[in-house]
């Protein structure tokens, strides 16, 4: 049997504002769509993952700011790091944490997220 982790809520307080974030750090924007009211989805996919992210109102009830603990993982921190900053963000240097090499940002909510890159075997 299968379970494969496909979809993680990510709770924010202005959706537009999460959308441009996460599309400019380079999360594609697969899907916008409001079904009902009170509701609106927005399904975001770093390149490469398998596993996606949505934001939208009417799909969680956790406080905006509140998810901590996010992870992807990348060939190189250096590189991702510039990345982040050529998209706006205001990052700390990469940080070598001895089971990889690390990169943290917030959304403008503040959930808080870690860049890995894994180390050589």
């Amino acid at each position: 049997m299968d379970i494969k982790l496909e979809l993680v809520m990510i709770p924010v307080t202005d959706v537009d504002r999460a959308k441009d974030f996460y599309t400019r750090i380079g999360f594609n924007a697969d899907h916008d769509a409001s079904p009902a009211d009170g509701i609106r989805f927005v399904q975001l996919t770093p390149p490469g993952s398998a596993c996606s992210i949505a934001v939208g109102t009417g799909i969680t009830d956790a406080a905006p700011g509140s998810v901590e603990g996010m992870q992807v993982v990348v060939d190189s921190a250096e590189e991702a790091r510039n990345h982040l900053i050529a998209a706006g963000l205001e990052i700390e240097p990469v940080v070598d944490l001895g089971w990889g090499k690390f990169v943290f940002f917030a959304d403008p909510d503040g959930n808080k997220w870690a860049v890995q890159e894994l180390p050589q075997r």
